[in-house]
């Protein structure tokens, strides 16, 4: 069964640190992109990181640049989304997608029109940051 499962989410406390993970199963995740986004209640889905395939290259929104981190792990065929000194802000649901890295989606991290190149979605997980 070709899927994204996400895990890791929970409730933080600001400034605090977690990590989710992005479990691939029936595709190779070494041969697509990677893309975190968050929706948080009542906004807008947006792009938060993107990690290209060839070279590892990451993109990150200017809200979490400095802070968040984009990994893989190619043994593992998981993803990952290191998330420090968190905001009350970051309070969304967490979704991993995996676009073919011929098709360049990170440049496009927050176009819209862009996410339906992203051939498989997780289901999302619940990140909350609160004291």
């Amino acid at each position: 069964q070709v899927q994204l499962v996400e895990s890791g989410g929970g409730l933080v406390q600001p400034g605090g640190s977690t990590t989710l993970s992005c479990a691939a199963s029936g595709f190779t995740l070494n041969y697509y992109a990677i893309g975190w986004f968050r929706q948080a209640p009542g906004k807008e889905r947006e792009g938060v990181s993107c990690m290209e395939s060839k070279d590892g290259t990451t993109f990150h929104a200017e809200s979490v640049k400095g802070r968040f981190t984009i990994s893989r792990d190619s043994a593992k065929n998981t993803a990952y989304l290191q998330m420090n000194n968190l905001k009350a802000e970051d309070t969304a649901v967490y979704f991993c997608a995996a676009a073919p890295i011929i098709r360049g989606v990170c440049l496009w991290l927050n176009e819209s029109a862009m996410w339906d190149q992203y051939d498989y979605w997780g289901q999302g997980t619940q990140v909350t940051v609160s004291s």
